[in-house]
């Protein structure tokens, strides 16, 4: 990692990444926003990035990060979601906490300490929301599918930006969807619909614009029984039988062959 970079012009990076993701161009005036600074500061830390041919710039138009950048971005964010694991599995600090505090300090790490937090967390494969790690060297970001995205019948786990409104976040949380809980998708309405869920053997119901803020990784495909016809309005018969399936494969390496690992950190609470 650049080691003379500035903290801002850090997280310059980390916004570029971020915002470039889909393949686009960032433009200063959105960078300005996203960090909370002036267009002017933006623009002499994209400048300075530009010198060391960590970004591309072409005026009017935009910042594209280059290979360099790239890889470089990727290890900032790395390094964050090491730092926000420790905060929450050593320190005790709630996942959006720990989203807030890792940059006060994360920056101010040398490379080898972030490495042996790494290996003393034992390898962690995703930060406390739910996002994964990249490995070192990656020069992307494993991108998760919303939520919405999935279909009746997929198994997956939850991750929640650190970005979400609070006021979303104590909605998701009333409804179970935390990082890592486990969700069936069991219908799917049409048209923009809701999705009817089993979170923790309970049904919920999820409108399309939350959904979409909410992030997952699959984990299984299940046969999800046709709801309806139980005479007391409860599950169709079978789908208990479904979500016990979910929780029998949370132990095994179906899931995921790192499971392993994170059965060891008390990843229980959801970043």
């Amino acid at each position: 990692m650049n080691a003379d970079l500035t903290k801002s012009e850090r997280e310059t990076l980390k916004a570029v990444y971020r915002t470039t993701k889909d393949g686009g161009e960032a433009h200063t005036g959105v960078l300005a926003d996203t960090l909370g600074v002036s267009p002017a500061t933006i623009t002499s830390h994209v400048k300075r990035l530009a010198d060391r041919g960590l970004l591309s710039h072409r005026p009017y138009h935009g910042v594209r990060l280059t290979d360099d950048g790239r890889r470089s971005a990727v290890a900032l964010i790395r390094r964050h979601r090491i730092v926000e694991r420790f905060l929450s599995d050593m320190l005790g600090y709630a996942w959006n906490q720990a989203d807030a505090l890792a940059p006060t300090f994360e920056h101010d790490l040398p490379d080898e300490v972030v490495e042996r937090l790494f290996r003393a967390l034992n390898r962690p494969t995703t930060c406390p929301h739910g996002f994964p790690i990249p490995d070192r060297g990656q020069s992307e970001v494993p991108e998760l599918p919303q939520l919405y995205d999935l279909e009746p019948g997929d198994v997956a786990e939850v991750a929640v930006p650190g970005a979400t409104d609070p006021e979303v976040v104590s909605f998701l949380e009333e409804l179970g969807l935390v990082p890592d809980a486990h969700v069936l998708v069991r219908e799917k309405h049409p048209f923009d619909g809701p999705l009817v869920l089993d979170v923790d053997g309970h049904d919920r119901t999820l409108g399309e614009k939350v959904a979409r803020q909410v992030y997952v990784q699959r984990v299984a495909r299940r046969e999800v029984p046709v709801t309806g016809g139980a005479g007391d309005g409860g599950a169709a018969p079978g789908t208990t039988d479904a979500i016990d399936e979910i929780d029998a494969s949370a132990a095994t390496d179906e899931l995921d062959h790192d499971r392993g690992d994170e059965a060891t950190t008390g990843r229980g609470q959801r970043t």
